[in-house]
């Protein structure tokens, strides 16, 4: 018998199964614990400005959900093993911080009122109201005064009959300082650290230096500076005055008192409502004023029913021109087949903004070169008319995106097995019943998801509705800047961001939660229709 000589095992290093890096690279290697080291440390001295900042601020419920977040993400990368979690951490950070918070946040403002005037706390609305609300102090004395400018934000400098230089802004109360620079008459013109603004530089912020208000304390009811010439200040008092006890604010001119009404608001007992207001929570009330405010509820049902129209018309027209034309350039003997699919995407290569702003220039009703050099300088209102400007919207959103529906149509055509074509050729049938009762049911087995994802796209496509008609021409009998070809999600825009009526956060997040409501119920009910193509597999 043959003995079989055993060879001795070699000894493995206890490197926890994995094998020695080569050329020290690895995660264990010099380089990398260096690297890690690095990162970990920019990242670090990140959160700790972020949390000292949110220290500052009182947030305490960010600060500890960033703290515990800085800890998870050193334990995550500083710990042995756990290799998945060093790649799914960052993704999950991203999608905690850009999806879950967002919508979090803009679900809490949606029961809020939140917006223009209802911004801050109460004790903030207050001292608002009273800086705001004052007049002139008869005979008050006349203060020398210099603006100056820090940081972009403006200060006055002003001398007291006393001869001592104070220098204040609107979030900085007066306090003494020391002038580097004085006048001929001995009045301070400078301090150190700060600029002082030229004649020339006070008429270009006329307008920010006249309603620049300096408390004269801590407590507004003292007073505040305010100059008209940026030369001279003088002293101005509250007009309205704050009683601490009852919660009210009186006007010494008329006597009218203004009561805190539980939502944000001080008025008075005929309805008049003080601007300054602060944040309260609502309850449902966004949501009811969508349907029920006479100036927002016939516009919203025009703008509901205009952005299912848009997204239908926009996915049914897009994917008929793209279905049509993949058929038409799918030929094998077709000459310049390569060329002509080029030419055909070429309106997917341009940002689909500054498409919308160039078709804008083209379709003027006055210099527009479809009216001026294609119409005969016809006066056709392509984007001031409500019925004109929405078969424009559809025309170039149909320009922008049939070339999508034209690339996804040509790779599923390609897809399908050429000898079913063959087999209803021979059972007789013709190119329009091969077509609709083989290739297209076929076609919809892979193409119905992505024309629902179309759908939703259209649904929320701001771009070309903002960038070609703005959301007009504009609804009468309404003070919300809402037009014809506008949809819910230009109109949320315009709620949130416009000049009209002001900004209204809260309204504006109630109705993103309704359009996130009716996708999400579109998309739903839509997949599972399509669960039937499934049958054709």
């Amino acid at each position: 018998m043959v003995e079989i000589e055993e060879k001795p095992k070699v000894s493995e290093a206890p490197t926890g199964g994995r094998k020695p890096s080569r050329h020290g690279r690895g995660p264990d290697s010099l380089g990398g614990i260096l690297a890690k080291i690095i990162l970990l440390g920019v990242t670090d001295a990140v959160a700790a400005f972020v949390l000292f900042q949110l220290a500052l601020s009182a947030e305490w419920l960010v600060f500890g959900i960033s703290l515990l977040t800085t800890l998870a993400i050193n334990w995550i990368y500083l710990r042995r093993g756990g290799l998945p979690a060093k790649y799914l951490a960052p993704g999950v950070i991203f999608l905690m911080v850009f999806q879950v918070f967002v919508m979090i946040f803009s679900t809490y403002i949606a029961f809020t009122n939140y917006g223009d005037g209802h911004n801050s706390s109460k004790d903030d609305a207050i001292a608002s109201i009273q800086l705001s609300a004052s007049e002139r102090v008869p005979n008050s004395p006349q203060f020398p005064t210099s603006v100056l400018e820090k940081n972009g934000s403006f200060f006055l400098l002003v001398t007291t009959p006393e001869g001592e230089a104070k220098l204040g802004g609107a979030a900085e109360p007066l306090h003494t300082v020391t002038p580097s620079t004085t006048g001929p008459t001995g009045a301070a013109t400078g301090v150190e650290g700060y600029g002082t603004l030229d004649f020339a530089t006070l008429l270009q912020h006329q307008a920010e230096i006249t309603s620049l208000s300096v408390p004269l304390s801590a407590n507004p009811e003292d007073g505040s500076l305010k100059t008209a010439d940026g030369s001279t200040s003088y002293v101005y008092t509250p007009k309205l005055k704050y009683d601490a006890n009852a919660d009210t604010f009186t006007d010494t001119a008329t006597g009218v008192v203004y009561s805190d009404d539980g939502r944000g608001s001080f008025v008075a007992a005929d309805g008049t409502q003080l601007n300054t207001g602060w944040k309260v929570n609502v309850g449902l009330e966004n949501f009811e004023r969508a349907f029920t405010d006479p100036n927002l509820q016939g516009p919203l049902l025009k703008v509901i029913a205009w952005t299912f129209g848009f997204a239908i018309l926009s996915v049914a027209t897009t994917f008929a021109l793209g279905l049509f034309l993949a058929i038409t350039f799918n030929k094998a003997d077709l000459k310049g087949k390569k060329l002509y699919r080029i030419l055909m995407i070429l309106p997917y290569a341009f940002p689909a903004f500054l498409s919308g702003l160039v078709w804008s220039g083209l379709l003027n009703p006055e210099f527009g070169f479809i009216n001026n050099a294609l119409l005969g300088g016809a006066q056709i209102p392509w984007l001031t008319d409500p019925v004109l400007s929405k078969v424009s919207v559809l025309m170039v959103n149909l320009w922008l995106g049939y070339p999508y529906m034209f690339l996804v149509c040509t790779g599923a055509l390609q897809s399908l097995p050429e000898d079913v074509d063959e087999a209803a050729r021979m059972d007789g049938a013709g190119a329009w019943k091969i077509f609709t009762a083989i290739k297209l049911p076929l076609l919809l087995v892979s193409l119905a998801p992505l024309l629902i994802a179309s759908f939703a796209f259209n649904f929320n496509n701001f771009n070309v509705i903002f960038m070609l008609t703005g959301g007009g021409p504009r609804f009468d009998g309404t003070t919300f800047d809402i037009g014809s070809t506008d949809i819910l999600i230009t109109m949320v825009y315009k709620i949130a961001f416009g000049t009209g009526t002001g900004r209204d956060y809260g309204l504006a997040s109630a109705l993103a939660i309704l359009i996130f409501i009716i996708v999400a119920a579109v998309s739903a009910l839509s997949f599972k229709k399509t669960k039937a193509l499934e049958d054709l597999n």
